[in-house]
């Protein structure tokens, strides 16, 4: 076939092509002008509402934290509310992981703020800050609670490149019980101690003082610190009644802790991996329970006393 005749044929097909193609498009969406409200019609579409509808969110008339009142009544409180409540609602695989990890590690935090005197919705902290996992933030908080090394190091916990209690559940809760009922004695409520835990006590005092008010939902903190006590509620709320909300799994489903021993240790090792196969575990299983240990080795030349969590 010579050129000219090849390239004419090839003209053809692409026009026949388009042809076919604007066909199709025509048999099943109707042509309609952007400006023209009228309904687009698709053959055998189903209407989305039909099967799944997008409600407001109801908030609790009474709302509270820690035993004080939230103050609904302030219109932007509620709104903010109303928001952190719908994000969290309708964000349904991070709220079914909420679900499914609280069931295995609030039995382990919530006996610690009892013990601590502090009110049982400060778990909800945890939530909000890591969603119950060992995360590094940007700035470096690490952990379940999201403390900074030199705060952690004040509160009495261990932060070095071969031991990081961060990572330690009990004792990084217990060190963010410390700070909060601290920051309690400081400022009077609860809510401002829960501010101060994102924002810094620092900066809670100053906002305070330059605005002259002391009530944390009078506060012009920045939209991250006021979505913080919002976001709390959501969490507790959605976390104490999933099935209101929309969530719905079955026992089976729920995360929970691994059973385990604890060994009493004094001394270095060498080689946890070694020391792993010793205790008839592995390498992984013995990190996943002591994530604290951050190296293949526990160094220890002070002969500190810890405590090593071993699969059953």
């Amino acid at each position: 076939m010579n050129k000219p005749l090849r390239i004419l044929v090839i003209l053809s097909v692409i026009i026949l092509s388009g042809v076919l193609i604007n066909a199709a498009q025509q048999d099943s969406v109707t042509e309609y002008d952007i400006t023209d409200t009228t309904e687009v019609t698709v053959e055998n579409d189903k209407i989305t509402s039909d099967s799944y509808n997008i409600k407001a969110i109801k908030i609790p008339d009474n709302l509270e934290f820690a035993g004080e009142r939230v103050p609904l009544e302030k219109d932007y409180i509620k709104e903010d509310v109303d928001r952190e409540f719908l994000v969290n609602t309708y964000w349904q695989s991070n709220g079914l992981l909420w679900i499914k990890r609280a069931n295995k590690y609030f039995p382990i935090i919530e006996p610690i703020l009892k013990e601590k005197g502090l009110p049982d919705d400060f778990k909800y902290i945890a939530v909000i800050e890591s969603n119950l996992m060992n995360v590094t933030s940007p700035a470096g908080a690490k952990g379940f609670w999201q403390q900074l090394s030199g705060a952690a190091r004040e509160n009495g916990l261990e932060v070095n490149s071969n031991v990081d209690e961060r990572y330690h559940l009990e004792k990084t809760t217990r060190a963010a019980c410390d700070y909060l009922i601290d920051a309690k004695k400081t400022f009077g409520t609860w809510a401002l101690a829960a501010a101060t835990y994102h924002s810094g006590k620092g900066n809670i005092n100053k906002y305070l003082r330059e605005q002259m008010v002391d009530s944390y939902y009078d506060l012009l903190s920045g939209p991250n610190t006021e979505r913080y006590l919002p976001r709390i509620l959501a969490a507790k709320y959605i976390l104490s009644n999933p099935k209101k909300y929309g969530f719905q799994f079955d026992e089976s489903d729920l995360y929970t802790y691994p059973e385990h021993t604890t060994i009493k240790v004094d001394t270095a090792i060498a080689n946890l991996a070694q020391f792993a196969k010793e205790h008839n575990t592995t390498y992984r299983e013995l990190k996943i329970l002591n994530p604290w240990l951050r190296e293949n080795k526990l160094n220890n030349k002070s002969r500190k006393v810890y405590y090593i969590d071993i699969p059953k």
